[in-house]
């Protein structure tokens, strides 16, 4: 079976470093999903407002590997234990697909085209999307699933602070979703050292480090 994107999305992470390891985590992060035609066609989406949330079925374009791996390391867990890659939500998957659930902001229409505005997106910039369906409350949702070794760093979030003098370009309507996309801590669980890391949002480059359960803002370089 050869599968091509009928759809591509618009995020304002630029690279896959920052990215929300789950949909939802960042609710106020944006994404468009632009069509290719011919999916294009506004009547593909009739009725589609009828839904709050909808699954993306997508491809993680920047993780591709040669090779197949059965076992992956969880970042949460530290960079160290191994677990089966069908046992986890790993980005290196066999056949790269990944699947979101994000919530359907509104239709944009343009003539006979459109585009989706949706929110909380876990997912960089120009990742190719694959398929778009409706999320069903009564089906989809399993409330008192286990969730195995995932439950155990469900509410790890980091404190985000900074000098705001070094914020004077930056949009400030963007800042809480920025200070959401740290908080969310997307270093590999292994990495606890001095180092700097940097997220390329929108068109600044924003660089911080992290002590303990503190991350600290340390520069903002508009690109």
């Amino acid at each position: 079976m050869n599968i091509l994107p009928i759809a591509y999305v618009k995020t304002e992470i630029k690279g896959k470093f920052g990215v929300p390891r789950q949909s939802g985590r960042v609710k106020s992060l944006l994404g468009e999903i632009i069509f290719y035609p011919p999916y294009n066609d506004a009547d593909a989406v009739r009725d589609i407002e009828q839904f709050s949330h909808l699954w993306l079925i997508f491809d993680f374009s920047l993780n591709h590997k040669d090779a197949f791996s059965p076992l992956v390391r969880p970042p949460r867990l530290g960079g160290n234990k191994k677990v089966g890659v069908f046992a986890s939500r790993s980005s290196f998957r066999p056949n790269n697909l990944g699947l979101s659930c994000v919530k359907l902001e509104k239709v944009i229409k343009n003539g006979n085209t459109f585009s989706l505005l949706v929110s909380g997106v876990d997912l960089a910039d120009g990742t190719p999307i694959y398929d778009v369906k409706p999320y069903l409350n009564f089906s989809d949702a399993i409330p008192d699933a286990k969730c195995g070794y995932a439950e155990e760093n469900k509410d790890h979030l980091l404190k985000v602070v900074f000098d705001e003098k070094i914020f004077l370009d930056f949009p400030k309507d963007k800042l809480p979703t920025l200070i959401g996309c740290i908080a969310e801590d997307p270093r590999p669980s292994y990495q606890n050292d001095d180092r700097v890391y940097a997220i390329t949002y929108l068109n600044f480059d924003v660089s911080f480090t992290v002590s303990g359960d503190v991350a600290t803002i340390i520069g903002v370089k508009k690109l």
